[in-house]
């Protein structure tokens, strides 16, 4: 009784933070990021089939921990979560369909802005004192924008965010999901996913991409089948659920009951927070891995880095949202979790099995992906020795959040990304100048050695 009363007195400040740092500031500081950095790129997503390819082909020159598949893998591993499910399902609740919309702008436009971090994080990544590659935005704020500060605080947040949206969501999606579907006590899969979690993360970055590159393939395979099956199921409502899902992000229905602009501004800022806590494209997280790939130049895994965003959101999404549309499984709900299990009931007596795997495995590995993550961060800000004490204290947050009520941490998550996506953004932005050069000599030259992509630096994380 006493941990609930704990919960509710969090709750109501945490709410109050999330409000006022996901009011208009943050998200159209995002939206304008994204749409800034396409056209100061002449549209880089033009570039996508490109993308696509250079993700499952080999470098010829190899610096770095991983390879380049390895860190796309690592990273869809990070960011293909619940939030693809439960997260997509709550845009819904609180936007209606029209917040789909602005999820799938905010990643189509977000591809811009996810290709910038990861090449900044390559351009500027160097190596700790124990010979492994360290890279991310407290680097680049660090050593290409000159200011430490901002690099601290980003890499505080990060390590925050990761318990919150890389550990905690996830274990609680997965908790909730076994016992609401298998009848498993929280505290029973807190115990089973803290023993798959140890033996992955104690082996470090390279045990973590080995699990993602066998990993993600098949859990976004068979999720997106299942999906696949169940809009055949409901194929006449497909295009009504398009049709929705357009009109309703300008035009939403409960203008009706209420004042206009402030639903429309809901359903914006629904969409665009969903879209963020999904691709994480702006958040700076992907570009930490991005930054330990094997490759010849910045530019080229930049590229490979971006891809994820459309793997993640304008396609794996976009699926979900039109799945749980066309099945009227939201209507009439208030609870997200319910949500999605209304919508893979209609597959029968699978249907829940299919949904407890896919969400199950997508969990697991985002939390995979978040540890090396926030390991990194704290690297930076107390050097390699407290990453042992790190990877412990991760197992425990994640029994924790087995057992913790969904609301507080939802919030926590909220808070957490923006708080982490502010001194992001603001690296890439004033930093835009260094990308459109970068990206011009490629583009010039895609097969050049790039004598500036160098991992000649051995300085030791800042103490």
């Amino acid at each position: 009784m006493a941990f609930a009363e704990i919960e509710q007195a969090l709750l109501g400040p945490l709410n109050v933070a999330v409000s006022w740092l996901w009011g208009p500031i943050l998200v159209y500081l995002l939206l304008g990021t994204h749409l800034f950095m396409t056209i100061r790129l002449g549209f880089i997503q033009r570039f996508l089939p490109k993308m696509i390819r250079l993700s499952v082909k080999p470098t010829k020159r190899e610096k770095g921990d991983i390879s380049g598949f390895g860190a796309l893998t690592t990273a869809l591993a990070a960011t293909i979560g619940a939030g693809n499910i439960i997260g997509v399902a709550g845009a819904i609740l609180t936007g209606g369909p029209g917040a789909v919309l602005w999820m799938w702008l905010t990643g189509v436009f977000g591809i811009a802005t996810k290709y910038s971090e990861c090449l900044l994080a390559l351009k500027y990544r160097t190596v700790n004192s124990q010979g492994q590659i360290s890279g991310g935005p407290m680097y680049v704020l660090e050593r290409g924008l000159k200011a430490k500060w901002l690099g601290v605080m980003f890499a505080a947040f990060a390590v925050l965010a990761g318990f919150g949206i890389g550990n905690m969501f996830q274990a609680n999606a997965v908790a909730g999901l076994m016992n609401d579907n298998l009848g498993l006590p929280h505290w029973t899969t807190g115990l089973v996913l803290v023993g798959l979690v140890a033996s992955v993360t104690f082996g470090g970055v390279r045990s973590i991409a080995r699990v993602a590159e066998f990993l993600v393939p098949i859990m976004a395979g068979l999720y997106i089948l299942g999906c696949l099956v169940l809009l055949v199921l409901h194929f006449d409502a497909i295009p009504n659920a398009f049709y929705q899902i357009i009109t309703q992000a300008f035009f939403p229905e409960a203008a009706a009951g209420g004042a206009f602009g402030a639903i429309l501004k809901a359903t914006v800022e629904a969409g665009v927070a969903r879209g963020l806590f999904s691709n994480e494209a702006g958040l700076g997280s992907a570009p930490i891995v991005a930054s330990a790939a094997q490759t010849p130049n910045s530019v080229r895994q930049a590229m490979v880095s971006a891809s994820g965003t459309f793997w993640d959101t304008v396609v794996i999404c976009l699926i979900s949202a039109v799945v749980i549309i066309s099945s009227g499984a939201y209507v009439g709900e208030t609870d997200r979790n319910l949500v999605t299990n209304n919508a893979f009931d209609d597959m029968g007596t699978i249907g829940p099995f299919v949904l407890t795997f896919a969400l199950s495995t997508f969990a697991f590995s985002t939390i995979l992906g978040w540890s090396y993550y926030g390991e990194k961060a704290l690297e930076y800000l107390a050097g390699v020795k407290a990453i042992i004490f790190y990877r412990f204290l991760w197992l425990v947050v994640v029994f924790l959040g087995c057992i913790t009520g969904p609301a507080l941490v939802g919030a926590f998550c909220d808070l957490m990304n923006g708080l982490m996506a502010l001194p992001n953004l603001i690296g890439v932005l004033l930093l835009s100048g260094v990308v459109a050069a970068e990206t011009r000599k490629y583009i010039r030259n895609p097969e050049q050695e790039d004598p500036d992509f160098t991992l000649a630096s051995k300085e030791g994380p800042p103490a």
